[in-house]
């Protein structure tokens, strides 16, 4: 059976510039760490009131590049019509197989946007049906796959907070994640005058916002404030709590705390 390398991290996103927002700086410092980095994308945000399918994978592309992650596939499931179907459940499952991540990363449980909890039901049941050996899937080849479940699943946080279960110092690495999240230039408030210019011409949207861009700012401020860093990022740990068998190992760094 097909088995490639394991990855250390896979983020899913309902759309493509879900993961940059929630996780971005968390993917990037993984990636200087020299871990293994995919990121899969689960529509094409072809509903979205600005840009199109088309410019938004290019901008897909370039984010991945400034992070410098090594995978990043589209699921192509509809947009706004994320279905927690068999059909949509074994395309997860087929990422999960081929990539086997150690963890994974993946949309809030809550969020205004409804294809991000929908997106997040949708992974996690194809999850625990991704280590059962009697569904069966082939990869890009036609090879079967073997079966794998992701021991640690985490929740990165969207519009709606969450008391989180850990948070990741991305102080490091958080210009790096904001010239991601940039690169959907149609998506976003920039910055840029002249990328600015041409989309301030379409719908303002929740996130075109130009205050948008401030309030995810001071919200990695706040978050990294607890744990005594700049900027931070909070997950959420599903079916949790963490286990351990060595506090003394797990807790052996100086604690970063003021």
């Amino acid at each position: 059976m097909s088995q490639l390398p394991k990855f250390d991290v896979l983020a899913f996103g309902s759309h493509q510039d879900d993961v940059e927002l929630g996780c971005g700086g968390t993917l990037a410092s993984m990636v200087a760490a020299g871990r293994r980095v995919g990121i899969a994308d689960l529509t094409r945000g072809e509903l979205g009131s600005r840009g199109t399918p088309e410019v938004r994978e290019m901008e897909a592309e370039k984010a991945a590049r400034i992070l410098g992650v090594e995978r990043r596939v589209n699921l192509g499931i509809p947009d706004g019509n994320i279905k927690n179907s068999k059909k949509n459940r074994l395309k997860v499952i087929s990422e999960l197989r081929t990539t086997r991540p150690n963890i994974l990363l993946i949309p809030a449980p809550d969020c205004r946007h409804p294809d991000h909890p929908a997106g997040a039901r949708l992974i996690i049941e194809a999850v625990f049906q991704s280590g059962l050996i009697k569904i069966e899937t082939t990869d890009a080849s036609g090879a079967p796959q073997e079966p794998w479940r992701p021991p640690h699943v985490l929740h990165y946080m969207q519009s709606i907070p969450f008391e989180p279960t850990l948070v990741v110092d991305v102080s490091e690495f958080w210009e790096t994640r904001n010239e991601a999240v940039r690169a959907f230039a149609t998506q976003f408030h920039t910055g840029n005058p002249q990328t600015d210019a041409i989309t301030d011409q379409t719908p303002e949207t929740f996130i075109s916002n130009p205050a948008f861009m401030d309030w995810h700012d001071a919200r990695a401020r706040t978050y990294g404030f607890r744990i005594g860093a700049a900027f931070g990022e909070p997950f959420l740990y599903h079916h949790g709590p963490i286990g351990t068998n060595d506090l003394v190992g797990m807790l052996k760094k100086e604690k970063p705390f003021r």
